[in-house]
């Protein structure tokens, strides 16, 4: 064996490393619920000590650990915490991120059963519950991707198929030069990662057909263009600004009389269904063809886990279909037929155990909880004179503005510099808008205050 073999094996042995890895994971742990939300300056400036050319000789591991601790520890985004509220990232159930610190010892690639029978499993279960959970037709099928962005993708490339074949067209033999046409058409509140996968999978962005929206963000109906068997029809379950959801049940049953595709773009607010007293807004997806919806948002499992789930099991196998002298195919499920990618790493195990760990009671509550602490929330800075809430908060995102453009920017900047807390901000209506996303179990009332508090100080100092 080698100098550096015998190394390598000599650490799996002893364990060191592992064991000093995960130490200074319990301290970033027990710092992350009380830090500031944001590196400091100081974090960043200190960043720049991983700038070096490449070493010509293998390093020491401990050395290295330590590294990553002392200077990337400082220098991340405390997500898991109760006060980042910036894009739609949730935080991490504890039982999801042991389940995914015991799965990165597995080391599994989940493409073939042959490859990983626990992660061909898993993905087999966990289906059979987020069929049931969102109530969506039994024939559904599911991959288990990245997250939304690949989601989008694979639905709109089994719409892409199923719509070409029935017209006499193999997208996979043929390709798309002299493809018959089909139409795009999806509100023009669309998320960008829509907008990505519609480029990547050659429609064209010009192409779209674009439909008026509310106030809200919502689709309005009557706005829909004349459906017909070649469209693929793209929806929204929660908005990535106001939070709304398109009237499923109403669109739907208009899509289905023309044989139309609906794809429902669910990253964060599909799991509304997991709520008895919001499980409203959701109502009629079970009629779309297509969803995509992530994990790591409003479940708040590890990152990344995201969800592609497909009524029609044929379209989207053959869309990212995957053939090779030296592939074995399994007696049960292969989890590469379902997604973009072959090699991936065996995301469903912390998937899988979040949602045991939580049960439908569980989710229920936490989901409600994100509500709940968005309406507290928004009641409490829209007390503060120079604030006002701008959308219905009918989940989790509450979009906030002050008197004018420039003052809204220039309060969403102090806030950051602040670091009591983290947001972002967004366009609205033409607008600047400050935009709060509730997504973490572990925002409490105290982290709200705290941050209205933060909110106020940031405003009188403009």
């Amino acid at each position: 064996m080698s100098k550096i073999q015998d190394t390598m094996f000599a650490e799996m042995q002893s364990k060191k490393i592992f064991k000093e890895a995960q130490k200074y994971g319990y301290q970033y742990i027990n710092k992350s619920f009380n830090r500031n939300v944001y590196p400091t300056k100081k974090a960043l400036k200190d960043l720049n000590v991983f700038d070096e050319t490449l070493p010509e000789h293998n390093g020491d591991s401990s050395t290295i650990i330590s590294l990553l601790h002392k200077y990337g520890s400082p220098a991340t985004v405390s997500q898991i915490g109760g006060r980042y509220f910036g894009f739609v990232n949730g935080s991490v159930v504890p039982t999801g991120l042991a389940a995914k610190n015991l799965a990165i010892f597995w080391d599994q690639n989940t493409a073939m059963q042959v490859i990983s029978p626990i992660s061909s499993k898993l993905e087999m279960v966990v289906e059979k519950w987020l069929v049931n959970l969102f109530d969506l037709p039994k024939r559904t099928v599911a991959g288990f991707v990245s997250g939304t962005s690949a989601a989008t993708f694979a639905g709109l490339a089994a719409a892409r198929y199923r719509i070409l074949k029935r017209l006499n067209w193999d997208i996979n033999e043929d390709g798309l030069f002299n493809a018959p046409k089909l139409r795009i058409v999806t509100g023009k509140q669309a998320h960008s990662t829509v907008l990505k996968a519609i480029s990547l999978l050659g429609f064209g962005k010009n192409n779209i057909e674009w439909v008026n929206t509310d106030n809200q963000g919502r689709i309005i109906v009557e706005d829909i263009p004349e459906l017909d068997s070649k469209t693929i029809l793209i929806l929204q379950a929660g908005n990535v600004n106001s939070g709304s959801f398109d009237n499923f049940e109403k669109i739907c049953e208009i899509a289905q009389q023309k044989k139309a595709w609906v794809h429902i773009d669910g990253a964060f607010g599909l799991w509304a269904a997991a709520s008895k007293n919001l499980k409203h807004l959701t109502k009629g997806i079970n009629l779309a063809n297509s969803w995509a919806v992530d994990g790591h948002k409003t479940l708040n499992t590890p990152y990344d886990s995201g969800i592609v789930m497909c009524e029609d099991k044929e379209a989207i196998v053959s869309a990212l279909h995957m053939t090779g002298s030296y592939i074995i195919l399994g007696e049960e499920r292969d989890g590469m037929f379902y997604t973009p990618e072959m090699s991936r790493r065996s995301r469903i195990v912390e998937l899988w155990a979040t949602i045991k760990y939580l049960g439908k009671s569980g989710m229920d509550e936490m989901i409600l909880g994100l509500h709940n602490n968005a309406v507290y929330f928004a009641q409490e800075i829209d007390k503060i004179e120079g604030f006002k809430v701008l959308n219905n908060v009918v989940f989790n995102q509450i979009l906030v503005r002050c008197k004018n453009d420039k003052v809204t920017e220039e309060t969403i900047k102090k806030i950051q510099e602040d670091r009591t807390c983290w947001v972002g901000g967004a366009t609205w209506d033409t607008k600047k808008v400050i935009r709060i996303s509730v997504c973490s179990w572990a925002t409490t009332k105290k982290d709200i205050d705290l941050s209205v508090t933060a909110f106020k100080n940031s405003l009188n100092k403009y």
